[in-house]
């Protein structure tokens, strides 16, 4: 079998072009920094593997995701890279492409896109660009599944290039890369590519130098060598140097392969984004996008769908097992599992799925549109103001489905410490876990403003965020001075077939959790909540979990909710945050005529109500989140400070949003 590895640009589609070519699903969207880690799959001919490597501009890494798509050239040996380029942006995608020319496996050119570079008027000679670049090019559409079967037929094909096509640097540089070949020693392949690659300032590779060749010679050849490009070009670095080289190779090809039918064409995407870009206008409307997502998930059709699930489950579900139960003659015990336990517990969560699927599939189609990037780009000034840059608002975003993810996606962030401070504040973006308790407090206190105190809940949360970010750039984690460079691509209407199926996989995520860890807690907190120091089915207020929950209620009580029950919940809420709601299932036992709804107003008022969901947003992170901050940092220390500044926050906000309401009459 042969082992592809695809590589290329940020946002041309690999992502989408590797789930044809292998008939599986990976997270796809139309932004940068989407593939934070290789993934693998098997074509759908069974003969050979295709790696996807993230999406980078060049093979000298800038950040912790680069470095996985330059490290897996050096460590292993595919039998081709599969090189993914944007056809209407031809100009930029080849600088990756003569870097990969280079390394000395044959090379096929997936020529995606080409259908928004035909509507921007842009005709590409695909023969002619194969006679300049030395390897075949497959023009493609990776989202419609044009042109792919003729590409995987070209690349399990025999393709006969062994060595690595030879551009001519210079003779400055040609001198440089054959005094370094002759130093490396034999095993190390290939040396040109590697020479290269050093010059660059690959890290990666002057590491692996390192082990073969004096540390000290190899920086006082590197210094000599730039001195030298310096004086003879009057450029800052060699970097830059050889980025001129190859741009002028990369010109002539352009000029001999592509020709432009349509001239001064402005583009549609660029007459939005004059709109939704504008430093004016554009946090307006990225806010009112977000209202108008949050009607739709509770106002308009999530809450309907919500209540007919729950009238099911507490309905016709419950009473038809509990018939079944009484049947069979099944124990009270075993009843009570069931029913209390599982459905109340389990059932709890379960009604809020349309909730969570209408979110999933508005974040979905902001992801494939392209408005994502928008947002980071919009986002940047005030990011700039607190420390950050708007590349770092895109892990809160993705935040706002499920923070494990939009913390690793912070691998994209090339600055150390931003990237540290990404990842602690990340946590304090509202995810769709938190949704569940606010879907029931919102649903039950704020029936006529659903949408408006969700709204605030998630702002508060970014809010929060910045504010701590300044604090923690001035102090912990002093930032460096960064750059923020970010593509916007061209907006697309996303595809049925892609949003359903990209909503599926991040809500499936969701019903699994509740049919696996959910329900084993349900039944674990059923269990503390049936028995007590007096034995079993003991009254909920003489059980272990009321002696749980009474340890932390006097803490709670400034922030006014200070009843055992809510002690009792956000301490399982650590597990998972949906626990929370299967939690409160279980301890208030809700009889069919009052629901769940019923019994929490005899233990909140609104602005009770609304504290507690202000603590839920802030407080300590999820088991999960918690897990792949230790592993991202690598620091327990880092770790540990994420859960105890959340808390402390948590707290303190709480207390004030429940004093100012008092003080403001909102009894």
């Amino acid at each position: 079998m042969i082992t592809v590895a695809l590589a290329g640009n940020p946002n041309t589609g690999k992502t989408s072009l590797f789930n044809t070519m292998t008939s599986s699903y990976e997270y796809v969207g139309n932004w940068a920094g989407v593939t934070v880690e290789k993934k693998v799959g098997t074509l759908t001919s069974k003969r050979g593997k295709v790696i996807d490597l993230p999406g980078i501009y060049s093979l000298s890494p800038l950040s912790e995701d680069e470095g996985v798509a330059s490290r897996y050239l050096l460590e292993e040996s595919p039998s081709m890279l599969l090189n993914v380029v944007d056809a209407s942006q031809l100009e930029r995608n080849l600088h990756l492409t003569v870097q990969l020319l280079e390394y000395g496996v044959p090379v096929v050119i997936a020529l995606n896109m080409i259908d928004v570079a035909e509507a921007r008027g842009l005709h590409i000679d695909v023969r002619e660009l194969e006679e300049q670049l030395g390897a075949k090019v497959v023009p493609v559409v990776a989202r419609s599944g044009r042109g792919c079967a003729e590409l995987e037929r070209v690349m399990t094909a025999e393709i006969r290039q062994n060595e690595s096509r030879r551009f001519d640097y210079g003779p400055l540089l040609e001198k440089a890369i054959s005094e370094l070949e002759a130093k490396m020693p034999v095993q190390m392949e290939p040396k040109r590519w590697l020479a290269l690659q050093f010059l660059e300032g690959n890290i990666l590779v002057l590491q692996q130098l390192r082990k073969f060749i004096d540390p000290a010679w190899l920086q006082s050849f590197y210094d000599g060598i730039e001195r030298e490009v310096r004086q003879s070009t009057g450029m800052r670095d060699m970097r830059q140097y050889i980025r001129s080289q190859r741009a002028a190779m990369i010109d002539g090809w352009l000029q001999r392969a592509v020709r432009e039918t349509k001239k001064d064409r402005r583009m549609l995407s660029e007459r939005i984004d004059d709109i939704v870009t504008n430093k004016v206008l554009g946090i307006p409307i990225f806010l009112a996008f977000m209202y108008l997502t949050f009607k739709l998930t509770f106002d308009w059709i999530g809450t309907p769908l919500s209540d007919q699930l729950d009238a099911l489950l507490n309905g016709p579900v419950k009473n038809g097992i509990g018939s079944l139960l009484d049947t069979f003659g099944a124990a009270e015990f075993i009843k009570s599992v069931i029913l209390d336990g599982i459905i109340g517990g389990v059932g709890g969560v379960l009604v809020f799925v349309p909730q969570i699927f209408m979110l999933f599939l508005i974040i979905s189609f902001i992801e494939d549109s392209g408005y994502m990037a928008r947002i980071a780009a919009v986002m940047d000034r005030l990011m700039e103001g607190v420390g950050l840059n708007g590349k770092a608002f895109i892990p809160m975003i993705i935040g706002f489905g499920c923070n494990v993810p939009g913390i690793m996606a912070a691998r994209t962030i090339e600055q150390p410490k931003e990237r540290l401070l990404t990842i602690l504040l990340t946590p304090l973006m509202s995810c769709s876990a938190r949704l569940s308790v606010y879907s029931l407090f919102v649903g039950t206190f704020f029936k006529n403003n659903q949408a408006l105190i969700v709204l605030s809940l998630y702002v508060l949360g970014v809010v929060v965020a910045l504010l701590l970010a300044k604090v923690f750039s001035l102090t912990i984690a002093k930032s460096e001075q960064s750059l923020f460079v970010i593509e916007l691509p061209p907006y697309r209407i996303p595809q049925w077939r892609t949003l359903a199926r990209s909503t599926w996989e991040k809500g499936k995520g969701f019903v699994r959790k509740a049919g696996t860890f959910i329900f084993g807690g349900s039944v674990v907190i059923w269990l503390l909540g049936y028995t007590g120091p007096g034995g079993w089915n003991v009254p909920m207020n003489e059980s272990f979990l009321q002696a749980i929950g009474s340890i932390v209620a006097p803490v709670l009580a400034p922030l006014g909710f200070g009843n055992w029950q809510a002690g009792a919940a956000l301490l399982t809420g650590f597990l998972a945050k949906e626990v929370v709601v299967s939690t409160m299932g279980i301890i208030y036992a809700a009889p069919d005529d009052a629901g769940l709804s019923g019994m929490i107003t005899q233990f909140f008022t609104p602005l009770q109500a609304f504290s507690f969901m202000v603590f839920i947003l802030l407080y300590v992170p999820c088991l999960a989140t918690v897990g792949v901050i230790r592993k991202e940092t690598g620091s327990a220390r880092w770790t540990w400070f994420s859960i105890g500044y959340a808390l402390a926050i948590a707290y303190v906000i709480a207390l004030i949003v429940y004093n100012v309401g008092k003080v403001l009459g909102f009894h």
